[in-house]
């Protein structure tokens, strides 16, 4: 059975009305965002003030499996030493010096709520965003535990509601929720199945997807991480290769790609195969390195004739913009699963 790529299904309505649940449930991010927010809003101003009477903690640790991106926004900026522990314990040495934060948007998950039990355990400062009443809540009851509480299963919008807290304790970079939102209302607008593929970056970008193997690129942690994610939910929406990784492990498959010549015939068998495509994910970070790097993965792609896409944002804050590339790249993915069509 053969697979095959027709854009004007971007833009038939018919179709798009089939698949409206996937695209309405990323066009309602930022009020996932914005809800979670205020419904954390007295929780986290209760801890704040808490914070305000107990020393800065020797060290941060962020624990269970969401613990990633709380890393990728914080270790470039917490004034205190930072762990990620995703595993269902914690560190040794942890202890009543410490704060514990976790992600657990469903609540549901026995490792963190291990973890978390193990941080009451040991007397550690314990703030975790959970449903009130989930399995992780009533793990965290403690004398220095804070709920933050979070009604959405979005895991985006419960890491805005931690790193909103983090900030407001001067421990992490600002992660205002209404700039996040915004940010993503903004990539709803733009990628919204009623603008027409001319004008939609996130269908042009499917487009490009549709017959190649993308290779991701995202200069700043975060980036990459949204890369990251961007990479696995081209994965998911079409069974095709996708491979997110840094310059230095992504310039070797370019360089090792055969040029492209003008005389070749797009429907013989031995020139129909992908190519690589290059997915530079850009958060407007302008270190001299992500520069170097940004500039020898286009160079390559230039040399070898590799198609180049960029996916760019003007947000204000790193969590707004990390959430914005990740939205649009998601965006182009629904895109390419509903392009794809089966013979």
């Amino acid at each position: 059975m053969a697979t095959w790529f027709d854009e004007s299904r971007l833009d038939d309505g018919a179709v798009l009305e089939v698949r409206d649940v996937r695209l309405r449930a990323l066009a309602e991010t930022g009020a996932r965002v914005r809800r979670a927010a205020g419904d954390a809003a007295e929780a986290t101003a209760e801890a704040v003030e808490r914070a305000a009477e107990l020393a800065r903690p020797r060290a941060v640790v962020a624990a269970g499996p969401d613990s990633r991106l709380l890393r990728a926004v914080l270790e470039p900026w917490c004034p205190v030493p930072f762990v990620a522990w995703p595993g269902p314990a914690l560190p040794g040495w942890a202890g009543s010096l410490d704060l514990v934060v976790v992600l657990a948007p469903d609540g549901v998950d026995t490792g963190t709520a291990s973890a978390v039990a193990e941080a009451v355990r040991r007397g550690c400062q314990v703030v975790v965003a959970c449903p009130p009443g989930s399995l992780v809540a009533e793990h965290a009851a403690g004398r220095w535990s804070t709920i933050l509480p979070s009604s959405s299963c979005d895991q985006l919008a419960t890491a805005v509601i931690v790193l909103d807290y983090l900030h407001r304790v001067s421990l992490g970079p600002e992660a205002d929720a209404e700039q996040v939102a915004d940010a993503l209302d903004q990539v709803a607008i733009a990628c919204s199945p009623h603008r027409d593929l001319a004008v939609n970056p996130a269908k042009m970008l499917a487009i490009a997807l549709a017959d190649a193997n993308p290779l991701v690129w995202g200069g700043s942690v975060l980036a990459a991480r949204a890369g990251r994610r961007v990479a696995e939910s081209i994965r998911r929406a079409s069974g095709q290769t996708a491979l997110a990784a840094d310059a230095e492990h992504l310039l070797p498959v370019i360089e090792a790609t055969r040029q492209r010549d003008v005389f070749d015939d797009p429907f013989a068998d031995d020139v129909g195969e992908r190519r690589p495509m290059l997915l530079v994910l850009d958060d407007g970070a302008e270190d001299p390195v992500v520069r170097e790097h940004r500039g020898r993965l286009q160079a390559a792609a230039s040399a070898r004739g590799v198609r180049v896409e960029t996916v760019t944002t003007d947000a204000p804050t790193e969590i707004a913009r990390y959430a914005s590339l990740l939205l649009t790249g998601t965006y182009a993915a629904e895109y390419l699963r509903i392009g794809l069509v089966e013979d």
